[in-house]
């Protein structure tokens, strides 16, 4: 009986181990096929940066793999033997650029509050892309619309003429350190990280915050810049202001490094500015996606993440569609219409700022997904506004990618359709973080986005968005 038991029991656990390794190696080449075919519905299921597809690419059963995603960026040797240029570079086209401060709609009484990015008409949206010697835009920092800076920090900021920027709103994160500073860099840049009341609560109880004489706090090398009254409802859009409006920040500052604040920066401020600026004669520099080059494609994918409203996506890009933005494609001039928007480098020239500016605008106006305004702004540039794009291997060499202590989130992200913006339906498939999202009940932002829900100059009807290729995990 004994016998006859363990050679059953054997055949039995050798039986169950041959039919597992035949269920893993099933699910491994159904892995490695959704990544090979083209609809939709397999194809998102794909990771090409799991184990699984890089051991099978490895072995050279997959074709197109996945390439290396760092890679060596041609830095100079020598940070304290790099040569400054003198002066600025010349404004050739847009010479002369200011900012409206005070709607006229406010001041005559018209509306009942001002707002940070002001009552832009579509009218002036429109005339703010025909470039022009002098130029008056909207450029956030409207009269009473919010994100002041104490005095201190005024004046501080006013002796920065190089800055590395970063930024950490509704305390989602700590600072991190930067690495490999040069002692010239140290004395030469100043390292600005722009917080909220709920970021600076938050890092006092979590890390080290010392204050000087003059009132300035800081943790490590970064200066905390708090920014009081948040000018929207929603966090994600908070965070665009010193992103994308870095100029307006610190106007003194001539260079600017911005980086998100998950990341510890590992390069030398001055390496990256003459790689990435001075080398090439530059004045804006910013990363390719490593996954999207149209518009259409990260709109699809930011659907499938949550991080906005889906009809207010699709209304986003279709205002878009209707005003004439293709699909990316080879036939472009640019290298992508997306960028990885983690990094911003930049000499804050008239034209740089006013690029920054009507991106900052669309943010404003539609939804705080700033990857899908990028390109559609230089679209409408025509051209003009040149910049570099550079590989997004070199963008993942630049860096040290830290994990948020949370995710910040807004009720709006979980919205999916027009019947739950509007009150008239439940959220369902709530996220962890619904009960901790900003804000009330209340599913519109009312300081942000308004152009989402302004009568649009067009008709939208007939527009219908060109078909997408999924290029990237769901996620």
């Amino acid at each position: 009986m004994k016998i006859v038991w363990r050679t059953g029991f054997i055949r039995l656990f050798l039986v169950g181990g041959i039919l597992w390794m035949l269920l893993i190696l099933f699910a491994s080449l159904l892995h490695i096929w959704s990544c090979q075919y083209p609809i939709i519905f397999f194809s998102g299921m794909c990771n090409k940066d799991s184990k699984v597809f890089t051991m099978w690419s490895t072995i050279g059963l997959v074709k197109n793999a996945q390439p290396q995603h760092r890679c060596p960026i041609p830095l100079a040797n020598d940070p304290e033997k790099i040569v400054i240029p003198e002066g600025r570079t010349p404004d050739k086209i847009v010479q002369n650029l200011s900012y409206v401060m005070e709607d006229e709609a406010f001041s005559n009484g018209s509306r009942s509050a001002p707002l940070f990015g002001g009552y832009q008409s579509w009218a002036q949206r429109e005339e703010s892309f025909k470039l022009k010697s002098t130029m008056k835009v909207h450029c956030g920092f409207t009269k009473n619309g919010g994100a002041e800076m104490s005095s201190e920090d005024i004046n501080y900021v006013k002796k920065c003429r190089f800055v590395v920027a970063s930024g950490i709103f509704d305390g989602y994160d700590v600072p991190h350190q930067p690495s490999n500073l040069s002692t010239r860099s140290k004395k030469l840049f100043c390292f600005l990280m722009v917080v909220d009341e709920i970021s600076l609560d938050f890092i006092k109880e979590n890390v080290t915050v010392k204050e000087d004489t003059k009132g300035g706090k800081w943790v490590g090398i970064w200066r905390l810049i708090l920014l009081k009254h948040a000018p929207y409802d929603e966090p994600r859009r908070n965070g665009k202001v010193p992103k994308i409006l870095t100029h307006r920040l610190f106007p003194e500052a001539q260079y600017s490094i911005w980086i998100d604040g998950k990341m510890e920066l590992l390069v030398d401020p001055l390496l990256i500015l003459e790689r990435y600026l001075w080398r090439g004669k530059h004045t804006f520099a910013i990363s390719q996606h490593k996954h999207h080059h149209s518009i259409y494609e990260e709109a699809d994918a930011n659907k499938r993440r949550k991080r906005y409203a889906r009809p207010l996506i699709d209304l986003h890009v279709k205002i878009y569609r209707y005003e004439g933005m293709e699909p990316w494609s080879p036939k472009k001039q640019t290298v992508s219409d997306v960028p990885e928007g983690a990094i911003i480098i930049r000499e804050h020239t008239a034209m740089s700022n006013l690029f920054s500016c009507l991106w900052f605008n669309e943010v404003d106006l539609f939804t705080p997904r700033d990857q899908l305004s990028f390109g559609y702004v230089v679209y409408r540039l025509k051209g003009l506004f040149e910049f570099f794009m550079f590989p997004n291997c070199e963008y993942n060499s630049l860096f040290v990618l830290h994990p948020h202590i949370r995710e910040h989130s807004s009720r709006i992200e979980w919205v999916t359709n027009w019947d739950q913006l509007k009150g008239n339906a439940k959220v369902s498939n709530k996220g962890k973080d619904w009960d901790q999202a900003s804000g009330s009940n209340n599913l519109v932002e009312s300081r942000g986005g308004l152009g989402l829900w302004t009568p649009y100059p067009g008709n939208l009807d007939a527009v219908v968005l060109p078909p997408v290729i999924r290029t990237s995990k769901a996620g």
